[in-house]
């Protein structure tokens, strides 16, 4: 492997505890292609970073994923690393991330941290939410990982140029994992070590908060992949609503009380329920024969070619 033609590409938001260490690291790894996409810190990351001989580019925009987009469109080197400059990734640990990418097995690697992870790595919290979004992910997309949310990953330059991304925070990791599985990229994942953040370094992440917008990320866009996921949670919860008020009309009747009004309620939340249902049936097929015609198309190019 040239280590010139990987980039290793390090986000950073006031991060002046752990950047300069963390470029010495991959330097001493033999990286010298580093990236930084700084967000305007007030610290002095982007000036420490300068120092230590990484190329600098300051955010246009805020957010981790507008740094990511922003990088993704300068970069051109055959393949990438992604890292965050918190210093809770090992720099020695790149090698193994590359492996697969560069014997061409796959197009993406995510670097998994719930295996090895340090103590005081994760909150209890943190370690909870991230095992639950993992569970979402994997029944929304039919697929099995076990760290969508990490931020150590390599790819290809291809792979990166395939990626459609526009979420601008911290839903940047799960938007690249759905890509990924929607642009059917082969995706592997390698145990990596987890490490606490510095003790000087302010975390950005909101565990409840920015939870719920990854949740509402991995949802949303489950309605281009498995359509029948999508409403079929929306009609088991207007069913589910249904049974509980139906229920109580039941019960009430057998004492002698009638509910119309509660009744019409319960029969609007079946039904709808039922047409979620049949809609996500319906997209579903629509799904399964775009890909088809896609994937006949597809095969007629190559044999063109």
């Amino acid at each position: 492997m040239n280590n010139a033609d990987v980039c290793i590409l390090i986000p950073t938001l006031n991060e002046v505890a752990t950047i300069g260490e963390l470029i010495k690291d991959f330097k001493k790894e033999g990286f010298s292609n580093i990236l930084v996409i700084d967000g305007n810190s007030r610290d002095g990351t982007a000036q420490i970073a300068e120092a230590e001989g990484a190329r600098v580019v300051l955010q246009t925009k805020k957010g981790k994923g507008q740094a990511v987009i922003q990088a993704f469109e300068i970069i051109e080197s055959p393949y990438v690393v992604m890292v965050d400059g918190d210093g809770t990734y090992l720099a020695r640990e790149a090698p193994s991330l590359l492996e697969p990418v560069l014997e061409g097995k796959v197009d993406h690697v995510i670097g998994s941290r719930l295996d090895n992870y340090s103590p005081g790595a994760f909150t209890k919290l943190n370690l909870v939410g991230n095992r639950l979004i993992n569970m979402f992910f994997n029944l929304a997309y039919g697929v099995h990982l076990t760290d969508i949310l990490s931020g150590y990953r390599a790819f290809t330059l291809e792979s990166v140029r395939d990626l459609e991304l526009n979420k601008a925070g911290f839903e940047i990791e799960t938007e690249i994992s759905v890509e990924c599985i929607l642009k059917k990229q082969r995706v592997e994942e390698v145990p990596i070590t987890y490490l606490p953040r510095s003790e000087k370094g302010e975390t950005k992440l909101n565990p409840v908060k920015d939870g719920i917008r990854i949740g509402s990320t991995i949802y949303r866009l489950a309605k281009v992949h498995n359509p029948m996921f999508y409403f079929g949670v929306i009609g088991f919860f207007f069913i589910m609503a249904g049974l509980f008020t139906g229920t109580y009309v039941v019960f009430q009747w057998l004492q002698g009380i009638t509910r119309i009004p509660l009744s019409i309620l319960t029969t609007l939340f079946i039904i709808f329920g039922l047409q979620m249902f049949i809609f996500g049936m319906i997209s579903d097929l629509i799904v399964t024969l775009h890909r088809q015609t896609v994937s006949l198309i597809q095969e007629k190019n190559k044999q063109r070619k």
